[in-house]
């Protein structure tokens, strides 16, 4: 019998500017203190990209750039490059286009995902279709997001939150039985009014008018949000476990988005998996969207041994939102 066609995760590197922002300054900046933050965040700090002309793809260039060397790759053989992002350089072309390019993915054909905070899950497994198939061989998926851009700093609510980074993976073909081995990916476009950008697209291009208003920074109902991104995170963990058999004991770590310390420890809590099988860096780097999973993973990988079982988990805007699970190695 014909063994399966796996997409395993080849390699995995990241990348965060060098500036940091800490709670510190925002004590500078607001009506706000150190204790606010961390408690209802779980967050201390996150990194923040200065400097003119400078958007995601530079973050972008050099998460892929360090996969390409760390995983001994020629650039030549990359068939497609996924970018996830809601922050691209550009309306057009493609954010993924700009990092294709600047690494010598010449060969690739690239593009953009846009799916907020659930963008590098669902590039991930959108991209592992293209090797289960057998059509490619060789796929990087980078999640990218400079948040720095769409924040309003005088919003306490929301500012505080969000961090700038980047992280890429290689998937490459494996029949041992590593890599990406089930996936569910949902959505609901009723979340708009709790988590959206009113103004940039052309339901309402930018304007003065929409300026002045200050349209183009992100909204967040944080009650909204916290209530079905912990009851949606733990019924994707849950219906992964009882579909692939695992229990509890089974799985090494799970791998959230890290949108929110209170947020990861009660989906845990309600997952039924403790607190030390839970990755997080939101501490360091504060919640930088599609960013979030891959940096997780560049931290934790030197933890981590071939037939770990991993199961990814995310929630973001849309509302969009799933789970995936990985067998680590290959």
């Amino acid at each position: 019998m014909q063994k399966k066609t796996h997409a395993a995760i080849a390699g995995v590197h990241g990348y965060v500017p060098d500036h940091k922002l800490t709670n510190a300054d925002f004590e500078k900046m607001l009506d706000t203190t150190d204790e606010w933050i961390v408690t209802r965040t779980g967050i201390k700090e996150r990194r923040i990209l200065k400097g003119e002309n400078q958007g995601s793809s530079v973050m972008g260039i050099e998460a892929v750039k360090g996969l390409l060397e760390k995983t001994n790759t020629d650039p030549r053989d990359i068939d497609l490059l996924i970018c996830a992002t809601i922050t691209p350089d550009l309306p057009t072309p493609a954010t993924g286009n700009i990092i294709a390019h600047a690494v010598g993915a010449v060969n690739a054909f690239s593009y953009d995902l846009q799916a907020a905070c659930s963008g590098f899950l669902y590039a991930m497994v959108t991209g592992s279709q293209f090797i289960e198939t057998g059509k490619y061989k060789k796929v990087v998926v980078v999640g990218v997001d400079k948040m720095s851009s769409l924040v309003n700093y005088e919003d306490r609510t929301t500012c505080v939150l969000f961090g700038d980074g980047a992280g890429a993976v290689l998937l490459a073909p494996n029949e041992a039985g590593f890599g990406i081995m089930d996936s569910v990916l949902k959505g609901d476009g009723a979340g708009e009014e709790h988590l959206h950008l009113k103004a940039g697209g052309s339901r309402r291009p930018a304007s003065h008018a929409t300026i002045d208003a200050k349209e183009h920074y992100l909204y967040q109902n944080g009650q909204a949000v916290y209530k079905i991104a912990v009851s949606k995170m733990a019924e994707s963990i849950q219906e992964i476990m009882q579909r692939n058999q695992l229990s509890s004991e089974d799985i090494t770590f799970v791998v959230p988005h890290q949108a929110n310390q209170r947020i990861l420890s009660a989906v845990a809590q309600r997952a039924g998996l403790p607190m030390e099988k839970v990755m997080m860096n939101i501490e360091k780097f504060g919640n930088t969207t599609a960013a979030t999973i891959p940096l997780c993973l560049w931290q934790y990988a030197p933890q981590l041994k071939p037939g770990d079982k991993l199961i990814f988990t995310t929630f973001g805007s849309g509302y969009t939102w799933g789970a995936a699970y990985v067998v680590w190695g290959g």
